[in-house]
């Protein structure tokens, strides 16, 4: 690296001119102000430099190659040789052991005495690699963090085990557990149920493979890897989990479901809902994380424009007819229904409801569980619940004909019913029932409303910031020429510790509405194909879109271009 190495990093970039004196000069008063910030920190912060363009020149600049630590998988020898302190004082991370060579990526590797200081406490010939400050920042966090718990398991999670009730976290041998002690197992389970629901994810997935035993967490729709446990504690863990559950420790052929309660301090109650299935290296474990308090069941609370929220209590307030909630696994379908279903939850109501499974326990409503095991489908449910004088049904899924025609047949019959469906747009939903049976004039007369939702991950608002986006972009999104100067400045996120560098942070629903009006019913009745059905509806009535509707919210910076193209769909039917 030479003579030019002894250059501080600022003054490289402003020989090599990536930025300017000026600029150098501004990040650095930021630095004197906010105690510990880094160069590249402050330059990413103002908007100067992007954190893969500064790795990118280190990189050229050094002549040592770039790594991807998010897909790197590093050694455990390698960590074992630099204690996390020194990693996190001076962002470096070892990478890779071979014979006497140490690979070690640096955030800045013009730092020549940081070389030898790792080669003295290493007895290593120090290679050099470079990697993103904030990548190398997450990777100490994920590696060492996994090491101390697997390493010191019992002193590391002593404090978090605490938090548990001892009712459900209290047993104390783990059948199965050969390699590890069951102790550490149990502070283990403990430790990864709380981090969980810190994380506000939906689900954990513990996950065995032929080389590797892996956990991750979804969090805001996208799945994070957390942790690596030892692959020959795959059995001890997933035991654990199943007694926990109330499962047969000994099947390990057949799909199992189950369900833990745990209490944390300060009373607060948490439900997992757990289903086993057996894979070619073992049995993989879904955990869904249900807590009652984080569910956001109020309407006035989940992103509905004014107008569609007065469209849907409308329709709730009719003594009959269906109100349809569409969409994919995933697209909070769930908490809309529950959040109407709270609305209408008076004393003067008989609501029940047939689910499966039945997520959250609601105070006033008769809820039933589906079990096809013993035949009890939704069907017979239905059946059951016409004897049972209900003013409003709630049916989880219309998933065939037979539950589509009593679910039809209820709503022409003085009760509200409401369901969901698994389609991709609210016109679809009349084409798919059409498909299933349901006679055309049936579908025209019966249904009140529905509902298409998806849901959009939202801008990070510690590192939101403007920009002006290219036209071509917004071209891209299907905006007309004549909207365009409505989106010429938008927000994104820049990526901070909050949203985990992805400058997005929670989620909010973008819905499609769908009335059903003379006009549609006309469509319906004459048999429009679903395209033309669409376009119709869209000339005579002005139906919204769900990508319209997403774009509403791009416009109000509220989520990002990214998201509005993968989320929904765009409207090329449209003239």
């Amino acid at each position: 690296m030479g003579a030019r190495s002894k250059k501080s990093l600022g003054d490289l970039l402003v020989q090599e001119k990536i930025i300017t004196l000026d600029q150098l000069a501004k990040v650095k008063k930021n630095i004197s102000r906010s105690k510990g910030l880094t160069l590249t920190e402050a330059l990413v912060h103002n908007g100067i430099l992007q954190e893969s363009e500064m790795t990118k020149f280190l990189s050229k600049h050094h002549r040592v190659p770039a790594i991807d630590l998010n897909v790197f998988e590093i050694d455990p020898n390698a960590l074992a040789l630099v204690p996390r302190t020194f990693c996190e004082k001076n962002l470096v991370i070892p990478v890779q052991k071979a014979e006497r060579s140490l690979v070690v990526a640096f955030a800045d590797p013009s730092n020549i005495y940081l070389k030898d200081d790792l080669s003295l406490l290493t007895k290593c010939k120090i290679e050099i690699v470079v990697a993103p400050e904030s990548i190398i920042k997450s990777a100490i966090d994920r590696y060492y963090g996994q090491q101390s718990v697997l390493s010191n398991l019992s002193s590391e999670i002593e404090e978090q085990e605490d938090a548990f009730s001892s009712d459900n976290l209290s047993i104390e041998s783990i059948q199965g557990s050969n390699d590890i002690e069951s102790e550490p197992i149990i502070k283990f389970v403990n430790a990864t149920l709380k981090e969980a629901i810190n994380m506000r994810a939906s689900d954990i997935h513990i996950e065995p493979y032929e080389k590797s035993f892996r956990i991750r967490f979804r969090v805001d729709g996208s799945l994070i890897e957390k942790v690596k446990p030892p692959l020959g504690s795959a059995a001890a863990i997933v035991s654990r989990i199943k007694i926990l559950s109330k499962m047969d420790i000994t099947e390990k052929r057949r799909p199992q479901d189950g369900r833990i309660k745990i209490r944390l301090k300060g009373g607060k109650s948490v439900d997992f809902r757990v289903n086993s299935i057996p894979t070619l290296y073992g049995e993989k474990i879904v955990m869904r994380i249900l807590d009652q308090k984080a569910l956001q069941v109020d309407l006035t609370k989940l992103g509905l424009e004014d107008e569609d929220l007065k469209i849907l209590r409308r329709c709730m307030s009719l003594p009959q007819g269906m109100i349809l909630i569409t969409g994919p696994t995933g697209s909070g379908k769930t908490t809309t229904i529950y959040s109407a279903l709270k609305e209408l939850n008076l004393p003067e109501k008989n609501i029940s409801t047939a689910e499966d499974p039945i997520e959250y326990n609601i105070e006033g409503i008769n809820q039933v569980q589906i079990n096809s095991q013993i035949g009890f489908d939704f069907p017979m449910a239905l059946r059951a619940f016409l004897r049972q004088d209900p003013e409003i049904i709630m049916v989880g899924e219309i998933r065939d004909l037979e539950t589509a025609q009593i679910a039809f047949k209820a709503a022409t019959t003085g009760h509200l019913v409401v369901s969901t469906l698994h389609t991709n747009d609210t016109i679809s939903t009349v084409s798919r029932l059409i498909d299933m049976g349901i006679p055309n004039y049936m579908v025209a007369e019966t249904i009140s409303l529905i509902v298409a939702q998806r849901l959009l991950k939202t801008i990070c608002f510690k590192c939101i910031e403007e920009f002006t986006p290219d036209k071509q972009t917004l071209l891209d999104l299907e905006i007309p020429e004549k909207d365009l100067h409505l989106y010429q400045t938008l927000r994104r996120g820049r990526g901070c510790d909050r949203c985990n560098y992805t400058g997005l942070f929670g989620r909010e629903a973008v819905y499609e509405f769908l009335p059903v009006t003379r006009t549609l019913k006309e469509g319906v009745m004459s048999g429009l194909p679903q395209s033309e059905l669409k376009k119709f509806i869209i000339q005579k009535d002005g139906l919204k879109t769900l990508r319209q509707k997403a774009l509403i919210k791009l416009r109000n910076g509220i989520t990002s271009i990214d998201q509005v193209l993968n989320v929904t769909v765009g409207d090329d039917i449209i003239d």
